[in-house]
Parts: C-alpha cells; sequence; structure tokens
C-alpha cells in the first residue's frame, strides 16, 4: 500500500490532508482515487491506515481507520557527516535514513570541497529532509531523521550536544576499532548505550585542528579498518556497524 507523510503538527488537523506534494504524488503519480486505501505516518512513530474521502485541485482529504505506534529504537545514533561533493549526501541521507539514524549532520569542514553560503543553508536543509521523508515512505520506516542546518564542527559543538558516546571516523594511528570502543564503553557504563555521535570526514579526512577540537569534546577515534574508504562508503559502514551492535 502506498504511504505518505504528514507531519506530527497537522496529525490532528479537521481535515487531515495531504500537502501539495504529496497530493500531487498521490493523484497526478498514482493515479488514486476516492475510496482508496493508503498508510500515513507523522515521523515520530505513527502509522495510520487511511481511506481517500475528498479530492481537491490539490489536495487529497484522508480519513484514518486504524493506527498503530511504534517504539523508537534502542539508540539514538547521529551522524555528522561532512558534505561531499556531488549528489553523495543525498545518497548518505538516503541510507543514514534507512540505517535508522536519529538525525543527521551535514558539516561544512575545512576540507569541504562544496561551497554553501548563507542563502543556501535553508535550501540545502529542506531539500535533505525530503530526501529523507521519501526513503523513510520507502523503507517503511515510522521515525523520521532531522536533518539539521548545515554547520561548521565549531558550531556544531558550541551547541553542546549530549550523547552517552562520541566518535570520529579516524586515519590517525590512535584510532581504535569500532567494536572495541563499544565493548569497553559497555563494561565502563554497565548499561546499554542510549545515544551516541559518529563524525565521518570529506575526503582526505579532517584538519589535525578539527580532529583534536573533536578529541577535546570527548569524541574517541575510531578506524573503519584496513582500506580508506570514500566518505559515503564509511557513514554507510559507520552506521551499519552500529546499527547491529546497538539498536536490535
Amino acid at each position: 500500500m502506498h504511504r505518505f507523510y504528514i507531519p506530527h503538527s497537522q496529525w490532528n488537523a479537521e481535515p487531515l490532508q495531504l500537502d501539495a506534494a504529496e497530493a500531487h504524488h498521490a493523484l497526478d503519480v498514482l493515479r488514486l482515487k476516492i475510496g482508496d486505501c493508503v498508510i500515513i505516518f507523522n515521523g515520530i512513530g505513527t502509522e495510520a491506515s487511511a481511506e481517500i474521502f475528498a479530492i481537491g485541485r490539490n489536495s487529497v482529504d484522508v480519513r484514518i481507520l486504524n493506527q498503530a505506534k511504534s517504539h523508537p529504537l534502542a539508540c539514538a545514533i547521529t551522524l555528522a557527516q561532512a558534505i561531499p561533493k556531488g549528489k553523495n549526501m543525498d545518497l548518505i541521507v538516503q541510507k543514514a535514513t534507512e540505517l535508522g539514524a536519529a538525525e543527521i549532520v551535514p558539516l561544512l569542514t575545512e576540507r569541504t570541497v562544496v561551497q554553501v553560503d548563507g542563502g543556501d543553508l535553508a535550501k540545502k536543509q529542506q531539500k535533505w529532509q525530503a530526501v529523507a521523508i521519501e526513503a523513510a515512505k520507502q523503507c517503511g520506516q515510522n521515525w523520521l531523521p532531522t536533518v539539521a542546518k548545515p554547520q561548521t564542527l565549531k558550531e556544531f559543538f558550541h551547541a553542546n550536544p549530549r550523547y552517552d558516546l562520541l566518535l570520529i571516523a579516524s586515519l590517525q594511528p590512535d584510532a581504535r576499532h569500532l567494536k572495541q570502543v563499544l565493548k569497553e564503553t559497555r563494561e565502563v557504563s554497565g548499561k546499554q548505550v542510549g545515544s551516541v555521535l559518529v563524525l565521518i570526514g570529506p575526503e582526505g579526512d579532517f584538519t589535525p585542528a578539527e580532529i583534536s577540537l573533536a578529541k577535546g569534546h570527548g569524541c574517541l577515534p575510531i578506524t573503519l579498518g584496513p582500506i580508506v574508504l570514500r566518505t559515503e562508503t564509511a557513514a554507510i559502514y559507520s552506521l551499519s556497524v552500529l546499527g547491529y551492535e546497538l539498536l536490535g
């Protein structure tokens, strides 16, 4: 059954409507009509089966038939990702959504090739949030990750985010294997990791100053193995391992 996203802020509206983009997809692409049933979700765990009962020029009104709430994943994983060139950030956001990331923070690093000025920050954020919505629709994910505004590493840490575990993928010799770090963290704390941050740098890695900044805020350097991975591969690899170890 076709899935559509209605933000939780609009979930109790009367009537309950698909927004213009979702209505266009329903009417002009899928050719849905009154009486057809769809699945809607609100991005914070609620999914419902619904029936289309009214159609306007740019609107689709739906009536909830039944709904259910799914629990959030066992660990909230934040991916702070240096923005790569081309469309690779779209791919990273898509795969991060499919792999259960709770938040995606696009980073403007010293070696980031893509230049984003102040006027483009909001547009980029909206674009990548839309990519996350489409990925959630496709994979059946009812918890939508938040895509933050592109920011520098210094700006990110200035906001003082708090996590049970902070990691930075690193090519430096002091980096340790991810599974070893996770094992030691569990042994020290004696409990499940509830939130984790993983920083993934650009092609060419973070600069020494950026690595020092991250370490100063508690990030532990981790190696992703003997092969140097492209930044998008590093993100997918890290989220896959963290998902296997922490989301089950």
